[in-house]
């Protein structure tokens, strides 16, 4: 049965065992629940915080993340390429996402801070004008996806290759330059 919770605060919750399919939340908070594993199908987050959460393996086909900040969350193995499209924003922040799907996700001009991305699919995703701060992005695969102006200064492990991604007036630092050129197989001194 489908239901509405509006300015609620949910603090150490295991939402593992409950059905949460098609319910809607709004401007809610939830602090250090437990999502892991839970079929969240068709629910919708909207105006919600997320602190201190597992959302590890979740099933988020259709469901609905409409301007949700998430801080300090596990959310290992996110397929965030099935989530509602219509109106999809988030921002997160000192989170693990490792071996998440962004597939063909939207998400320009959000920001990323503080967080693991290893082995993440960011395959024809827009991170147009994103601000992606002290992110780790080990093993997470680039290609075909609109990169232009976003802001990977502080950002490492990275390996984006420019033949295959759009990354015009996207910020990089030097010491990011191996990350852009590691395909070539060439030998970058740092040190002279």
């Amino acid at each position: 049965m489908e239901e509405v919770f509006t300015d609620e605060t949910y603090d150490q919750v295991d939402f593992r065992e409950k059905d949460l399919r098609k319910d809607e939340y709004d401007n809610c908070v939830f602090i250090n629940c437990d999502f892991s594993s839970t079929n969240l199908t068709d629910t919708k987050f909207l105006d919600c915080e997320f602190n201190g959460c597992n959302l590890s393996l979740a099933n988020v086909t259709g469901t609905a993340f409409r301007d949700v900040k998430f801080r300090n969350c596990k959310m290992l193995g996110l397929r965030f390429d099935v989530c509602n499209t219509f109106g999809f924003a988030f921002s997160a922040e000192n989170c693990n996402l490792n071996n998440s799907s962004f597939y063909k996700v939207k998400l320009s001009k959000t920001r990323f801070s503080n967080l693991q991305l290893h082995e993440c699919d960011f395959t024809e995703c827009d991170l147009s004008s994103s601000v992606l701060d002290n992110c780790d992005f080990a093993g997470a695969v680039f290609n075909n996806a609109l990169l232009e102006k976003a802001d990977f200064q502080t950002s490492y492990n990275y390996s984006i290759h420019p033949e295959t991604n759009r990354i015009r007036k996207a910020k990089f630092s030097l010491s990011g330059l191996p990350g852009l050129l590691d395909r070539y197989d060439i030998i970058i001194d740092q040190h002279s």
